[in-house]
């Protein structure tokens, strides 16, 4: 009798490098499938980036540019001579009788100091006066008598230096402070320069009351015919106005 079949074991098989017995099957292997993705045809190249591409020979490269741009607006500058004509609008020149009221008060204002100062002085001048009219009736020959001479000169000096003094600080100081001197401050008047329309500086200030103490009415007349400012000669040595 024929030898019986030896048993299976499990888990036992051929070895790998073994002889695989007649008629086994093989197992199939599965090859892995495309990448349909990548196995498509490739995308469309991106467009290349736009910037600066260099050029040969130094010229300067330029930026494509779209091909619908949206028109910019140009803001238009307004002239600065529509500037100075409004500014000149809204500060107007002082009407004459204002002006001439205003300087009133203020010129009284100065004769007073004036007054106050010479006053005293009168009598001393008086008798100085009298002295040489008298010695020239003693020395019983026609004779010249200067009533201005040295001493009168001095007292006159005096008084004028007071009423200049007094005027720099009653006339110069408030006009390139404010604009203004109490008697244009009553009559709602002002000094300006004519370049920034606001009140002169100091050494503006101090020369239109230096050129006007000097000039007087005869300067002040020609506020009459300048146009259109109606400047003074001594507005024009200081380059201001006088605005309501």
């Amino acid at each position: 009798p024929a030898p019986p079949a030896p048993a299976a074991v499990p888990g036992s098989g051929p070895r790998p490098g073994s002889a695989r017995p007649a008629g086994a099957r093989t197992p199939a292997v599965r090859s892995p499938e495309p990448d349909t993705a990548r196995s498509a045809a490739p995308a469309a190249a991106a467009p290349p980036a736009q910037g600066w591409e260099p050029r040969a020979g130094g010229a300067r490269p330029t930026l494509p540019r779209p091909e619908a741009e949206t028109p910019r607006t140009t803001r238009i500058g307004t002239p600065r001579a529509v500037f100075e004509r409004m500014a000149e609008q809204a500060v107007r020149p002082a009407g004459l009788v204002r002006r001439a009221v205003a300087r009133l008060v203020d010129s009284l204002v100065l004769g007073a100091v004036a007054a106050g100062t010479a006053l005293p002085l009168v009598p001393g001048a008086t008798a100085h006066l009298q002295a040489k009219v008298d010695a020239a009736r003693a020395g019983g020959r026609t004779t010249t008598v200067w009533l201005v001479d040295a001493t009168v000169a001095a007292d006159i000096g005096l008084v004028l230096g007071a009423v200049l003094l007094f005027g720099v600080f009653y006339e110069a100081l408030p006009t390139a402070r404010w604009g203004r001197t109490p008697g244009k401050k009553l009559l709602g008047v002002r000094v300006l320069a004519t370049s920034t329309l606001r009140p002169p500086t100091f050494g503006a200030a101090l020369r239109r009351w230096l050129v006007y103490a000097l000039l007087g009415l005869p300067g002040s007349l020609w506020c009459l015919v300048d146009r259109p400012r109606r400047q003074a000669w001594h507005d024009k040595a200081a380059k201001t106005y006088v605005a309501r």
